[in-house]
Parts: C-alpha cells; structure tokens; sequence
C-alpha cells in the first residue's frame, strides 16, 4: 500500500501550463452536466414527490449546484481541500437538497475531487489520512440513513416491486442496502485507485524525463571527455614530434657549424639533414592539427581547402615500428652516433607500434637535449613472459645530465601514459654503471584481444 499510494516518495506532480483555464472549463462542464441532471428530475416529476422532492426555487437549486462545483477550478493547485469541500458539499446537499446531491453531474463532480487529490497531493501522507476520512464518514451517513425507518421504507418500496420474489435469497430491505453498498464501494475505490494510478503515471514519466536528461549530459560529459582525451593526445604527439625534431636539428646544425671549415662535404650533409628535419617535423604537425578540423572538412581525396589560397594535405597514417629505422638515420649525425638492433620477429599492432615509435623518438630526444652522451643505442625485441608474449623498446646511452636543461616533464608524462594505456611496464631513469635507460614492454596478446572484441 505505502508503495501504491507513495507515501514515503517526496516526488511532487508539478502544476501544467494553463491548468487555471483548463480546471476552470472542466467546472464549467460539469455545472452545465448538473444542471442538465437537475432538469431531467423536474421533467420526470421526480422533484415534486418522493426521496428527491425539493420546494426550493429552481434558481436556489441552480446555486446549490454551483457551489457544489465551484472548488473543482483549483482541483490542481488545492487538491486536498477541494475534496474536503466538495464532499461537505454532498453530505449538506444529501440532507437538504438530495436532488442535487444525486443528480449525474454532481456526482461526477464529487468523483472527479477525488480523483484528483489522489493524483495531485504533494503530501502523499495526508491525502492518504483525508481520503481515509472521506470514505469511511461517507459511509457512516449512509449507515445512519440506512437506518432511519423512512429513508429504510423508501428503500423497501423502490425494490418491492410486483413482481414474484420466488427463490430471493433475501428481502428487498436488504437488496437496496446490498446494492447501494456496491455502488458507494465501487464508487469511492474507482476514484481512489485512479487517482493513485495516475499519480504513479506521472511519477513514472517524470522520472523517465529526468533518466534521459541525465543520460543526454552524461553523454554530452563523455563526449566533451573524449574531446579532451584526444587533444591531450593531440598535445603528447605534438610535443614528441616538435621536440624530437628541434633536438635533431640543433644536433646537426652544431654539426654543421663545426665541420664547416673542415669538411665542407659533411657539414653539407648535416644541413641535407636538418632541411630534412624540419621538412618531416612540418608534415607531421599538419597531419596531427589535421586531426583537430571538423569532421567535415576531412577530404576523402586526400587534400582539403584550409583558408584562402591554402591546403592542407590529408592526415598521414601514424609511424609505427617500421619507421624506426629512419627515425634513427635522422637522428644520427657526425656528433652523435646511434645505433639500432632490430629484433622483432613477429608482426606488432599499428597502435603498439605507434607507441613504440613515439617512445623511442621521445628517448633520443631527451638525450639529444639533456644529456652530454655521444652515442646512444635503440633494441628492439620480443620475447614471452608467463606465457604471454610482448614487444618491447630499449633505449640506452652513456651520458651524463646537462645542466640547465630540465625540460617540461610531458614527454616522460606521455611516455607512461602510452604504456598504462596498453597494460604495459616502463623502466625510466638512470643505470648504474652510468647513462639513462628508456624501457617499455608493451602485451602484444592484450593488444590482439582489444582488436578482437573492438
């Protein structure tokens, strides 16, 4: 019952736009259906005689009705006191005018102020409680009717009949009481189960309303989310490749700067380089601030009007582990020797390799920029630990830390984001026997079960 009727739920029905003016016409529906009703009993005759006789003039008969049905235009803003009123308006009307208290329109009146403050009560406790009143003082009155001996006689006399009552399994007494008992019972519970079944409604769609509100900011959350996730990854990318490249053309233009006077031919070749590097640094940086346009500029043909006069090429496909190796000749230079050992034998996920790659340039980077070594050595390889099989980057050098080149930290940062992001492992920081140590380990099986049930 508490859960039918909502009497621990603090939801409240909130009022519609217009409910005045519509409440207002509805009382205004049902005073015509009164009058009608009124009308009907004087055409049959039934105001001048019997239970329903009045002497009262048509016009006190008129405004007995209306104000039986005046409380029904605040119905939705006053639920609980508009049921009170009308049903002390149907027990005085039911002992001086039972006329009007009888009549259709009235009774839908009486209905309809049930009805409705078990549909619109804030208070679900006290509509409760003043319902409860409601029904069982009404049914007491119609106890104490029942047994008065004229109102008993009138009952007898209108189910008497001429009939035969063979078989009758009880007197036409108890017939009037047994029907007008059914009638009252179902009645009061038809009004106060529809009024509690269209609270529970309301409540239900008021909560669906709510639940997809919630849903629609938490997927505009997530999008906004995934928004940040991508140009935080926009942001890492771009600070591997622009540091890896500024690192790589510093190298070779000091290069170049000392073999200038020397060796003419090599300083040349350093400068090839850093054209190089500065070419492959202004492609990769397009192709990533590519990635930040909106979907529809994206040109299926490969290439897309950026502005007046402008173009933009299409995103290139990310480095991945066969890019290594050029990564390697690029940073290489007469000052700075690097050397690479490739010893993957098995085919490693374009993601996997993508990081792998970003990892590796981050590396030579950092020694490139931090560290005083003249050599640096790349190792490639895959092997299988707990019968799980993994690829893994390790970058070494014999160097020691620079002073006063402390970087920003976002390129380690992005380092250990990559490997958390695959359920991978990282051993960043400086060796014992000298020089720093880069290694990751990144699940190639993790890697193929993502794939498989991507």
């Amino acid at each position: 019952m508490k859960e039918f009727f909502g009497l621990d739920d603090d939801w409240e029905r909130p009022l519609p736009e217009g409910w005045f003016k519509r409440d207002a016409l509805i009382a205004g529906v049902v005073f015509l259906s009164a009058l009608l009703g009124l009308e009907v009993f004087r055409a049959s005759g039934a105001l001048s005689s019997g239970a329903l006789s009045s002497e009262w003039p048509r016009w006190a008969i008129a405004l007995a009705a209306a104000v039986g049905v005046a409380p029904l235009v605040w119905r939705r803003r006053f639920p609980v006191t508009v049921m009170v009123l009308t049903a002390t308006h149907m027990f005085v009307a039911g002992v001086t005018q039972p006329a009007v208290m009888a009549n259709i329109g009235m009774q839908a009146a009486y209905f309809f102020a049930i009805f409705t403050a078990l549909a619109w009560a804030r208070d679900r406790r006290i509509v409760f409680l003043a319902a409860c009143g409601v029904v069982i003082f009404m049914f007491g009155w119609l106890a104490v009717q029942w047994s008065v001996a004229s109102m008993r006689d009138e009952l007898v006399a209108s189910y008497q009949g001429n009939g035969s009552r063979e078989g009758a399994l009880f007197g036409p007494g108890a017939a009037a009481v047994l029907y007008g008992l059914m009638v009252n019972v179902l009645y009061f519970a038809t009004a106060v189960g529809a009024g509690a079944v269209s609270w529970r409604g309301a409540r239900a769609r008021a909560r669906a309303v709510e639940q997809a509100h919630t849903i629609t900011r938490q997927a505009d959350r997530l999008t906004e989310q995934a928004v940040v996730e991508e140009r935080l990854r926009i942001a890492r990318e771009l600070h591997d490749v622009v540091a890896h490249h500024v690192a790589a053309i510093g190298i070779q233009a000091a290069a170049a700067r000392k073999l200038m006077a020397k060796n003419p031919e090599r300083a040349t070749d350093s400068l090839s380089n850093v054209e190089a590097s500065s070419r492959e640094a202004v492609t990769q940086m397009r192709a990533l601030l590519g990635t930040l346009r909106a979907e529809g500029q994206a040109g299926a043909s490969g290439a897309k009007d950026a502005g007046e006069g402008e173009t933009v090429t299409a995103r290139t496909p990310e480095p991945g582990l066969s890019n290594i190796a050029a990564l390697v000749d690029e940073v290489r230079s007469a000052t700075f020797d690097v050397h690479l050992d490739n010893l993957v034998d098995v085919d490693v996920p374009a993601n996997i390799g993508h990081s792998i790659y970003r990892t590796v340039q981050e590396a030579l980077a950092n020694v490139q920029r931090h560290s005083t070594a003249t050599a640096a050595t790349v190792t490639l390889r895959t092997g299988e630990e707990r019968n799980a099989r993994y690829v893994e980057a390790e970058v070494l050098d014999d160097g020691r830390p620079r002073s006063g080149t402390s970087g920003s930290g976002l390129g380690l940062l992005g380092m250990r984001e990559r490997v958390t992001a695959h359920r991978g492992t990282a051993e960043i920081g400086p060796r014992l026997t000298g020089g720093y140590r880069v290694r990751v380990r990144l699940p190639l099986d993790a890697a193929a079960k993502t794939k498989e049930t991507a």
